[in-house]
């Protein structure tokens, strides 16, 4: 159980995170700065707080309705701290890897923050280099995207830029091809090489990828529906072609990229 909220202090951005996951990972990420907590009946609690203690993070007891307030009525188990900001990247230092191939998520107008927070643990757990996301139209990284990410939030970078479609671009110029996931695609998404570098690009759901953003992707494929829906939830399309990158990636033989741009090519420029 985790959420956060982004406030100002001391001219610095700072995030309230509650919840024990949450402050957890935020430990262990080197960003936790100050814990307040009431009570310490819980043992994952307790084991906690001596390990903020151990790293030298404030440990302050303060009443539990102080806690109520601070976490806005949301469940935080007896424990909000502060927390640095969160981790933000620029597009050329998500391309840049220590050799291996750039797995990279963009967002196109996903708002939903529950989908946020998936997709960002699906990224930290495939090992991804990070998300890319609109600086409007994007859902907040706090509250119920922090609760869906299960500490993921405080690991993954992510790269916030104006204009989705020119990212892309901006990526592509760093060596990472373009892969938009599009339920109308007549590519499947097993029939990529999806061992190189890429960019894998999501749209919201209900309307998808727009034209603009589809038309700069190098590939568009969708992923195969055997039953009666006609789509999966964007975190759950995303997490699958994430982990087929990693599973062709774990693969030993020669890369098939020439193969690849056989299939549904979008016509990026």
């Amino acid at each position: 159980m985790l959420a956060v909220r982004r406030v100002s202090a001391r001219g610095r951005d700072t995030v309230i995170v509650y919840g024990i996951n949450a402050v957890t990972e935020a430990l262990r990420a080197g960003r936790l700065r100050r814990i307040r907590v009431a009570g310490r009946d819980d043992a994952r609690l307790r084991r906690l707080l001596d390990d903020a203690v151990a790293a030298g993070v404030t440990v302050q007891s303060v009443p539990r309705d102080s806690l109520d307030r601070q976490a806005h009525g949301a469940s935080h188990q007896g424990v909000v701290a502060d927390v640095s900001s969160l981790s933000e990247a620029t597009l050329e230092e998500l391309a840049r890897t220590d050799g291996e191939p750039a797995l990279i998520v963009v967002l196109d107008g996903v708002e939903d923050p529950q989908n946020v927070g998936a997709i960002l643990r699906s990224v930290d757990a495939a090992g991804g280099q990070g998300v890319v996301r609109q600086t409007r139209r994007a859902a907040p990284l706090d509250g119920a995207a922090a609760k869906a990410s299960a500490g993921a939030i405080h690991h993954v970078r992510v790269a916030e830029v104006v204009n989705i479609a020119r990212a892309i671009v901006d990526l592509k110029h760093q060596g990472v091809w373009a892969v938009g996931l599009d339920a109308e695609s007549k590519t499947t998404y097993y029939d990529l090489d999806l061992r190189m570098p890429i960019a894998l690009v999501v749209g919201a759901e209900g309307h998808g990828l727009r034209r603009l953003v589809r038309e700069r992707c190098d590939f568009v494929a969708a992923i195969p529906m055997a039953g009666h829906v006609g789509s999966l939830n964007v975190s759950a399309a995303t997490a699958i072609v994430l982990f087929e990158a990693v599973r062709q990636r774990r693969v030993k033989g020669s890369s098939t990229r020439e193969s690849a741009r056989g299939g549904d090519q979008a016509g990026a420029g």
